[in-house]
C-alpha cells in the first residue's frame, strides 16, 4: 500500500486495535501524504488505507473505496454522490469525535473502527467540512496560526533533554533556550500513542535544531491547538447527527 504514496495521494492512517499502541484512550487515527516507518505509531500498530490506487498500466488512479461501499452511501443519501475527499472527511471526523472514542472505546480497543453514517445529508457535510479541515491540519497544508511556540533564548540550539514548566507554558531543550507559549493541552496531546511534541524533541536529543525543525515546532504546536478545537466542533456535529448515542 505505501506504493500507491509515493504519488499525489492521501492515506488514513488507523490502529487496528488501541489497545497495542498503548495509549490511555483511543488517539489511534491520522493521515499522511508520503510512506510512513514501521513505527509511526508507538509500537508499529498502524494501517495504511490510501485514497486512491495506483496501477502501473494507468496513468490516472481509481478511488479505493469499493463498488459495494459506493453504492451504499450513493443510495444512503439519495442518490447524492459524494467524492472520495468528501468521504474520507467524513470518516476523519468520526475517529476523531471525542463522543464516540468513549461510547466505541471497547470495541476500538481490540478491533479496527466502524464508522456510522448520518442520516441526514446535512450533518453528513458539516462532519466532513470539518473532518477535511482537520485532514489539511494535520498535513501542515492549511491551520490557523497563533504564533504558539515562539523560540527563545541565545545557544547552540543543542537538544539537551526536554522539559515543560507548566507555570511558563514553556518547553525547555536546554537550559537558555525554550518555546513558548505551549498550553499543557497542546503539550500532552497524543497521537497514536506519543505525545506529539516531547517525541519530536526527544528523537532530536543531542543534536541541534535546525532553522526548518524550530520552525516545525511552532507549526505543529498550531496545528495541535487547532485540533483540540476542532475536535470540540467536531463533537457538537456528532450529537447533533447522533442524538441517541451520546
Amino acid at each position: 500500500m505505501t506504493n500507491h504514496l509515493l504519488h499525489e495521494n492521501v492515506a488514513l492512517v488507523i490502529a487496528k486495535n488501541w489497545a497495542a499502541i498503548g495509549s490511555p484512550t483511543y488517539d489511534g487515527a491520522s493521515v499522511s501524504a508520503k510512506p510512513v516507518e514501521l513505527n509511526y505509531f508507538r509500537r508499529g500498530g498502524e494501517f495504511l488505507f490510501p485514497l486512491y490506487i495506483y496501477n502501473k498500466d494507468i496513468c490516472s488512479p481509481a478511488e479505493s473505496l469499493s463498488l459495494a461501499f459506493r453504492d451504499f452511501i450513493d443510495q444512503h443519501y439519495q442518490g447524492h454522490h459524494y467524492n472520495a475527499e468528501q468521504i474520507l472527511g467524513y470518516i476523519y471526523a468520526i475517529l476523531h469525535a471525542p463522543t464516540y472514542r468513549r461510547r466505541y472505546a471497547e470495541f476500538l480497543r481490540i478491533d479496527f473502527p466502524r464508522i456510522p453514517f448520518a442520516e441526514k445529508r446535512g450533518d453528513f457535510e458539516i462532519l466532513s467540512r470539518l473532518g477535511t479541515e482537520l485532514i489539511e491540519a494535520h498535513l501542515l497544508r492549511g491551520f490557523p496560526r497563533r504564533g504558539l511556540a515562539d523560540y527563545h533564548g541565545r545557544g547552540d540550539n543543542s537538544v539537551e533533554k526536554p522539559r515543560y514548566v507548566e507555570a511558563e507554558e514553556r518547553v525547555f531543550i536546554n537550559d537558555a533556550q525554550s518555546f513558548a507559549p505551549v498550553p499543557k493541552a497542546v503539550w500532552e496531546f497524543h497521537i497514536g500513542g506519543y505525545q506529539v511534541l516531547d517525541k519530536y524533541l526527544k528523537s532530536r536529543k543531542g543534536r541541534r535544531l535546525s532553522l526548518d525543525e524550530i520552525n516545525h515546532i511552532a507549526a505543529v504546536a498550531d496545528t495541535l491547538a487547532f485540533t483540540i478545537e476542532q475536535m470540540a466542533q467536531i463533537d457538537d456535529a456528532w450529537a447533533k447527527a447522533f442524538p441517541d448515542r451520546g
